[in-house]
């Protein structure tokens, strides 16, 4: 699954060659034996392994990233990611260095429901909310890729 706008359509090529190697990447690792930590992919992607258990949406901020997307992919559990466009949100929070930026949550958002073996491509004109309940708090275990745009 993309979650995009058609105006940023063809702003990226999602399936460029750092692209193809994350999705490698992710397919030929053996994830649910991968440490939580970093790994390097290759020259401007990094892998990040999560394990954590989900919480109440509002328990979570929407956030963005200005010099990478997100590929979010669950490795086991289920969690619900709030999925928004970036214009027009009230900014609560920056941390430039560690490219991290918090709004207000939005009147209205999408979700997404991710089970294990799904992903969500996440670019940076997207805000997102992860790691919310998807019907009950519940152990995860995910992978962020982190691609520099």
């Amino acid at each position: 699954m993309l979650y995009t706008n058609i105006a940023v359509a063809e702003k990226y090529d999602y399936l460029e060659d750092k692209f193809r190697l994350a999705y490698k990447w992710l397919r030929e690792t053996d994830l649910a034996a991968t440490p939580v930590g970093n790994y390097p992919i290759a020259e401007g992607i990094r892998a990040m392994v999560q394990e954590y258990t989900t919480v109440p949406e509002n328990e979570k901020r929407f956030e963005t990233h200005v010099k990478f997307f997100d590929i979010q992919y669950l490795v086991s559990g289920e969690e619900k990611i709030g999925i928004c466009k970036r214009e027009d949100l009230k900014a609560t929070e920056e941390n430039e260095e560690k490219d991290l930026f918090f709004y207000e949550a939005p009147e209205l958002a999408g979700e997404i429901l991710l089970r294990a073996g799904d992903m969500v491509v996440v670019a940076p004109e997207d805000a997102h909310r992860p790691g919310c309940i998807a019907g009950k708090a519940m152990p995860v275990k995910k992978v962020v890729v982190k691609i520099f745009v």
